[in-house]
């Protein structure tokens, strides 16, 4: 799987609303097709999702499941073009304040606490 940190001008961290989760906000994520490259399928899944262009940093992490046979690589993008449309997975995309993020996966938020860090310097 691969998963998109973007932070704005203020240092707040993206998350989108999603459809199908229990807990609705989280990160810009997706999984790959068969044969895709990883850098490739965030592109791309941000794209479907959104109608909007990223481009990406660089690679923050690597990291594996401890649940299943799962890669997660997460990637710092930036959004270069485009403007948010709303689609069946995706119903709204919001910057939240780092210290202030709404419900979300546990995992998530770790994450983004680290990632903040790791950028910021924190």
């Amino acid at each position: 799987s691969v998963a998109a940190i973007v932070f704005d001008e203020q240092g707040r961290i993206l998350l989108f609303k999603h459809t199908y989760r229990k807990f609705e906000w989280g990160l810009p994520a997706g999984g790959l097709e068969y044969n895709e490259q990883p850098d490739k399928a965030i592109v791309r899944e941000f794209f479907e999702e959104t109608g909007m262009q990223i481009e990406i940093e660089k690679l923050l992490l690597a990291e594996s499941s401890k649940e299943d046979r799962n890669i997660s690589l997460i990637y710092l993008c930036k959004i270069v073009d485009g403007v948010f449309r709303e689609s069946s997975e995706i119903s709204e995309m919001k910057y939240f304040d780092v210290t202030d993020l709404p419900q979300m996966l546990f995992h998530e938020k770790n994450l983004i606490r680290w990632a903040v860090k790791e950028i910021k310097g924190n």
